[in-house]
């Protein structure tokens, strides 16, 4: 993915590059960057976020569900097996979670194991500048909720994401406009 892209470039891309370059911004779903580029040019890397979030909110709940599930699991198979996603390993790594002691990584384990049975699809939380035992409490905290609810929260978290990944993107301000 390129980087210190600014709002110019972005609306200067022709559709294959915007779409390569914006694709991964949500997790396995570069229909979101395609769906977004026929919305273009943007004033602002806080209007493609937000023109991005809209277009996963209007989407249909199968689609939603589709990038919830496209999620990995923290600390899960996926890391395990080194199968991440670059973003998805630079951002679980961050958050410590590939350095979990074995009793951390039990507790996970059977915490996401337990949200899956109940949710059918993996536990997400944008984890940049969370601790290990910040996502932990989250998760058993979570578990807790109505399917609705969950589904709610991790679209909202999604987005979250989504701007942290664009944000590491642009090099001149951060999506909230201010200078970096």
């Amino acid at each position: 993915m390129p980087k210190n892209l600014s709002i110019t470039d972005i609306n200067q891309m022709p559709n294959l590059l915007f779409v390569e370059a914006l694709g991964s911004i949500f997790e396995h779903s570069a229909w979101v960057a395609q769906a977004a580029f026929d919305q273009g040019p943007f004033t602002s890397m806080a209007q493609l976020h937000a023109t991005m979030v809209g277009i996963v909110d209007q989407s249909s709940p199968e689609q939603r569900m589709a990038l919830i599930r496209s999620h990995p699991e923290l600390a899960g198979k996926e890391a395990t097996a080194g199968t991440l996603t670059t973003d998805s390993r630079k951002e679980q790594s961050s958050a410590g979670l590939d350095q979990c002691s074995a009793e951390e990584l039990s507790q996970l384990r059977a915490l996401n194991q337990n949200y899956q049975a109940k949710f059918e699809f993996p536990f997400i939380i944008a984890v940049t500048g969370l601790s290990r035992q910040n996502i932990i409490d989250a998760l058993a905290l979570r578990v807790q909720n109505t399917s609705k609810v969950e589904f709610e929260t991790s679209l909202v978290e999604i987005a979250k994401i989504g701007k942290i990944r664009l944000n590491a993107l642009f090099a001149d301000c951060s999506i909230d406009g201010t200078s970096r």
